[in-house]
């Protein structure tokens, strides 16, 4: 088998860990007055370095903070962005009861990604202590925010500040493409955009509900993938960009249900990312028969649960492995967790011995499959 020098690697992982308890404790303290913002993120360093190390001892080529710094998988980077509102919102029943209220988003004036946004000390710190490995970010892609701050946000939809759907997808366009260069610049050779937006166009629920909104579910596929597609054009040739299509993970539940073949052409064909990070640990997720539109990148097969702690059987797996070989050639292949184990600060319902043991499973098994 072909030895990969580029992310991503045949034992991969999208990014977050469990926070640990003390790290809880130090972030209540700050919410409380208790501590510093800088004693804050001392103990954020500490952490960071410990689960850094902890990364390399397993095998992984590409190590992250686990997002350590963060509450949301998605909102600490959106918020940080110029043009974006936060708020709260009542969402008792999503993720199937696991979630009662959250913070939402919409955009309220014109849109520019700041040169100093908070990410980039984050990565700075990540890739300082990186060593021989690879400093991966994670950030939301850009339809985070046209479908849940534009498209699917009512306080903008009842008072829009661009004159054009198209307008502002242009310029959030620009914040993505300014966001790659300015990470490129700081170093950072792999960069993974996480998005849930994707999903609500493969769910028969999030469907309908779309189109009681009045929309075409179709026409926003198309429209997510000319975004995605110009969002990334201008990206450094030796720089990796990996798209997550994630299906929702909050405690161990999850958002959207249904196989990829409503998104598939649009995205596998059109999408000039180096790789698609998918889901595909359990039924809920479909078959291998859209991964037929994949062209020349490569897919990370998300076939072990970040949900929960047992670990799958070791054959099971590779015969899946062999099985998506059907639709995309094996050294086109790799191997992760379906998710982050902790995409809030609240995490999965695992323990911190049972997620290293779900990644020490992963490098084992592609290890097996491609000898590396």
């Amino acid at each position: 088998m072909n030895t990969i020098k580029k992310a991503p690697f045949r034992a991969d992982h999208v990014g977050s860990f469990l926070r640990p308890q003390a790290l809880k404790d130090a972030r209540a303290q700050y919410k409380n007055g208790q501590i510093t913002k800088e004693e804050l993120r001392a103990l954020e360093d500490i952490e960071i370095a410990r689960i850094v190390e902890l990364q390399k001892e397993v095998g992984l080529t590409a190590v992250t903070d686990g997002e350590f710094r963060r509450r949301w998988w998605h909102l600490d980077f959106i918020r940080a962005i110029e043009g974006i509102r936060v708020y709260e919102i009542d969402i008792t029943g999503a993720f199937n009861g696991a979630m009662k209220k959250a913070e939402a988003y919409t955009v309220d004036s014109k849109l520019s990604f700041p040169k100093d946004h908070p990410f980039l000390e984050d990565f700075t710190y990540l890739k300082s202590i990186a060593g021989d490995h690879i400093a991966k970010i994670t950030i939301p892609g850009p339809n985070m925010i046209f479908y849940s701050g534009v498209v699917g946000s009512e306080p903008y939809l009842n008072n829009p500040s661009y004159p054009s759907f198209d307008e502002v997808a242009n310029d959030i366009i620009k914040v993505y493409q300014d966001a790659i260069q300015t990470f490129y610049d700081a170093g950072c050779r792999y960069l993974q955009l996480d998005d849930t937006s994707w999903g609500a166009l493969f769910s028969d629920a999030f469907r309908d509900k779309i189109k009681s909104q009045g929309f075409d579910p179709d026409e926003l596929v198309k429209k997510f993938a000319d975004i995605t597609v110009k969002a990334v054009a201008n990206k450094p040739e030796d720089m990796a960009i990996t798209l997550h299509i994630c299906r929702g993970n909050f405690k161990s539940s999850w958002l959207y249900q249904g196989g990829y073949e409503p998104i598939a052409k649009e995205l596998f064909s059109r999408v000039n990312v180096d790789a698609f990070f998918l889901e595909y640990d359990n039924e809920r997720s479909g078959d291998f028969t859209p991964l037929r539109f994949i062209k020349e990148q490569h897919v990370v097969l998300g076939l072990i649960t970040s949900k929960t702690p047992e670990l799958e059987d070791k054959d099971e797996i590779i015969g899946r492995i062999k099985e998506a070989t059907k639709y995309v050639n094996i050294n086109q292949l790799c191997l992760s967790p379906q998710c982050g184990f902790a995409s809030t600060e609240e995490g999965n319902i695992l323990t911190e011995e049972e997620q290293w043991s779900k990644l020490r499973h992963v490098v084992s098994i592609a290890k097996d499959v491609w000898g590396q």
